[in-house]
């Protein structure tokens, strides 16, 4: 569906809720699934900033039909009752960017110009960014279990232009309530009862939702919370309701969540969407994403804080575990030779700010290669473990320790003397130097400890990890020399 209406008119961008309270009312109001479906477009035309929405659901036939169109009288008259294959549909979404659920298909990729009807001869902008009149942008309509039930069709930014990400995310959110206000409209044929279907609509969603009652500039109960969110969090319906959403926020995000409620309700935002976390029955911390909005009475009151959340827990320890693996080292999951760079320059700015020698330690191998010679590589590896092990069990708990390269380690230390860093360095030595089995193989190992001051004066990095490479360097024994790190 393309195309340009005749009498556009400027629609304005009220309170982002406002269309999902009428989606989420028209369930108590609507009994008729085009009810419903007229509802959802209405919102979109008069919310969102596009000119024309039409709404097409998948039949008992498995065709898709219209049943719904808002903006045009034209569109309607040329859309409305018409069915088409799903497969129509299909090859839009083929050749489709992805914006988050969206599908938008570039004029110039649409699979075929008429497939989906209604394309008037318009002037077309020569602005690359412009909306093009054979644009077309789709939210597929989802029920809670991820069926495919419908789409909703948007045509015609009133500014002009193709849309940006607020615009988008703004979609995506109502199309998620279309995709509920869909799924319960056709259960209207067997509920009767208004509350029973709004309750199946938002306690049957795979996402996790809530309602918070909004009070002077905080959200401060839950007024409704629905399954998804209670498993998510360990709690029974009845119990989550006694509790203050502070109460199930950690800590470290109480603050932000207070400023953006705040925002939120006095409308200095229209939507809030964050990473947080909140804390599980058994006291763990549990990433999600939510979004959140106010609901508003005609007049702009708040009604409610309405709330979606998914669990992102799985997506969330998989980019943990990537960062750390490009901090650590593979073998030892001791720092990186970039994380100790990174520390030893902290640790210059803290020695200048705080007027307080510190140390860098570094430490390697004797003899080492004839370890893998004589034994193979895994009793070599085995002792680079166990060396880092013993390094990390010997300094003190906020001193860094990471390995360089090789078989070469580094200790930053902040606040200690060269004569404390001495004395740490035997200490390293004589843990070290406890054999060392694996099997049947037992070996014992000697470092050589150089030590490079972190001045007051602040100190560059490389100068200070030469003194500590120079320092390690006369420690050696006779004919031995280190062939990695520094040199």
């Amino acid at each position: 569906m393309r195309g340009q209406v005749d009498d556009l008119q400027q629609a304005s961008l009220l309170d982002p809720f406002r269309s999902a309270v009428r989606l989420i009312s028209g369930i108590h109001s609507h009994r008729e699934l085009t009810d419903t479906v007229q509802a959802v477009v209405d919102a979109v035309v008069e919310t969102v900033g596009f000119a024309v929405a039409v709404v097409s659901v998948v039949g008992p036939s498995g065709r898709m039909r219209t049943i719904a169109v808002a903006g045009s009288a034209s569109a309607r008259l040329e859309l409305l009752g018409v069915e088409r294959p799903l497969s129509t549909y299909q090859a839009e979404f083929d050749v489709a960017d992805h914006w988050g659920s969206l599908r938008f298909v570039p004029w110039d990729r649409a699979p075929d110009a008429h497939a989906l009807g209604w394309v008037p001869e318009v002037p077309v902008s020569p602005d690359v960014d412009a909306w093009h009149p054979m644009d077309a942008l789709f939210a597929p309509l989802r029920s809670s279990d991820g069926e495919l039930i419908g789409v909703l069709s948007v045509d015609l930014p009133v500014s002009g232009r193709r849309p940006a990400p607020p615009q988008r995310e703004l979609l995506e959110l109502l199309a998620v309530q279309a995709g509920i206000a869909v799924d319960n409209a056709r259960l209207t044929e067997r509920l009767r009862a208004g509350e029973e279907i709004f309750r199946e609509a938002f306690d049957r969603t795979a996402t996790g939702m809530a309602l918070l009652h909004v009070r002077e500039d905080k959200a401060d109960q839950y007024l409704r919370v629905n399954p998804a969110f209670c498993r998510l969090l360990g709690y029974s319906v009845e119990e989550l309701l006694q509790l203050d959403p502070a109460e199930v926020t950690h800590p470290d995000d109480k603050e932000e969540d207070a400023h953006l409620v705040s925002d939120l309700i006095a409308g200095r935002v229209d939507v809030y969407q964050r990473d947080k976390r909140y804390l599980h029955r058994m006291d763990e911390p549990v990433w999600v994403s939510v979004s959140a909005t106010i609901a508003r009475t005609a007049e702009g009151r708040p009604l409610c804080a309405v709330l979606q959340i998914e669990d992102i827990s799985a997506r969330r320890a998989t980019l943990e575990r990537l960062e750390h693996l490009a901090r650590h080292d593979p073998l030892t999951d001791l720092p990186n030779r970039s994380v100790l760079t990174e520390r030893l320059r902290q640790a210059a700015t803290l020695a200048h700010r705080d007027g307080v020698v510190g140390s860098a330690l570094f430490i390697d191998l004797d003899g080492f290669k004839r370890i893998n010679d004589q034994h193979g590589h895994r009793m070599g590896d085995h002792v680079l473990v166990t060396v880092g092990q013993r390094i990390r069990a010997t300094v003190r708990e906020a001193d860094v320790v990471g390995r360089w390269g090789g078989d070469e380690f580094v200790v930053v230390a902040n606040d200690l003397d060269p004569i404390q860093a001495q004395v740490l360095a035997e200490r390293i030595a004589a843990a070290v130097a406890e054999p060392i089995t694996d099997l049947d193989i037992s070996v014992s190992v000697r470092v050589s400890i150089g030590i490079g001051p972190i001045p007051i004066e602040g100190g560059d990095v490389a100068h200070i990890l030469d003194q500590a490479d120079h320092s390690m360097y006369k420690e050696k024994p006779k004919g031995e020399r280190p062939t990695d790190g520094l040199r």
